[in-house]
């Protein structure tokens, strides 16, 4: 009896015990329909961005949409959880970053996936630099002043982030324990809600990764203070290194990468890598993203292998500095 089209899919959808002849004729005729990228943050913020720029260029690729979900919550704990729970079937991946995939580790002690076990990776996207951002009306005019002002005023300031866990949340801890100070965290749904409280001036300052900053930064809707990698980002040239404003220790540099559930199929994995290695040599893509500010990854960065590294890498420099500062989510 012969099996219908429709039936293999869906057949091939359902189950992961299916024979390696069979799983690779269904990777051959992957994708059939559209593919969901879940971005674990609010609309408009680093991650939400980079997600549609890259996704715009899988469509075109694959020839089928990437349609972008954004479930916001727990420092994008609930997004990829969600992710983790999908069917491995190639029709639901997510970009995460290093606060999903690495920084909660140690935030969130019942944490209910293992970023480096329950998810295939597919490849990095971008790395994000980090600029130490302050509303327009902090008095501090570089980041000397900055830090004078903070240590001064540790107990009436604010700090915003996209929740616990995320990449706001565990830079900004990280330049605060270099400072030696335990401002007010105020945690919102993403970071473009962090930044629309900074530039109300609800806010005293935050660390944002740099495509959230440039458009705000260049207008001066708010004060770049420095950026957190060795070299000046030609987004923000203006803005100093952090070791060239008098902060050498205050490194870190975000990414955002993609990701599928465990079990998904090599055969479609290697589709999806392949279409992101295209985009990220696309003039149009590196463009967009260099506007914004990001740092695309070489062609020795990408991939599965090089990204489940970075991972691995990551989980291991977070740990021991979030555990220090004693901060756990509940």
């Amino acid at each position: 009896m012969k099996i219908q089209r429709r039936q293999f899919l869906h057949l091939a959808a359902s189950t992961g015990a299916l024979p390696a002849v069979a799983r690779i004729a269904w990777a051959q005729i992957y994708p059939t329909r559209p593919i969901t990228i879940i971005v674990p943050f609010a609309p408009g913020g680093t991650t939400d961005v980079v997600a549609r720029i890259v996704g715009e260029h899988l469509s075109r690729r694959l020839g089928q949409q990437f349609v972008i979900e954004n479930v916001a919550g727990a420092g994008g704990t609930t997004g990829t959880i969600r992710t983790m729970r999908a069917s491995p079937d190639g029709y639901t991946i997510q970009i995460g970053q290093m606060g999903t995939h690495a920084a909660a580790v140690a935030f969130y002690p019942d944490l209910a996936y293992k970023p480096d076990v329950d998810f295939e990776p597919i490849g990095m996207v971008a790395g994000l630099p980090i600029v130490i951002t302050a509303k327009k009306e902090l008095p501090a005019n570089d980041l000397r002043e900055f830090m004078l002002y903070v240590k001064a005023n540790a107990e009436k300031v604010n700090v915003a982030h996209a929740g616990v866990g995320s990449i706001t949340h565990s830079t900004c801890l990280l330049l605060n324990s270099l400072l030696g100070v335990k401002p007010t965290f105020v945690p919102f749904t993403g970071a473009a809600p962090a930044m629309t409280a900074l530039l109300g001036g609800q806010i005293d300052y935050m660390c944002n990764a740099i495509p959230d900053a440039v458009q705000q930064v260049q207008s001066d809707a708010v004060k770049g203070y420095a950026i957190s990698t060795a070299e000046r980002s030609p987004a923000l040239p203006n803005v100093p290194t952090a070791k060239e404003a008098g902060l050498p220790e205050f490194q870190a540099s975000a990414w955002n990468a993609l990701f599928a559930p465990k079990g998904t199929p090599k055969p479609v994995l290697d589709k999806l890598a392949d279409a992101l290695d295209s985009a990220l040599d696309d003039e149009s893509v590196r463009k967009r993203l260099l506007e914004l500010g990001c740092d695309i990854p070489h062609h020795t960065e990408r991939g599965p292998q090089p990204l489940a590294a970075l991972v691995k890498s990551e989980i291991a420099r977070w740990t021991p500095i979030i555990k220090a500062a004693s901060i756990r989510a509940k």
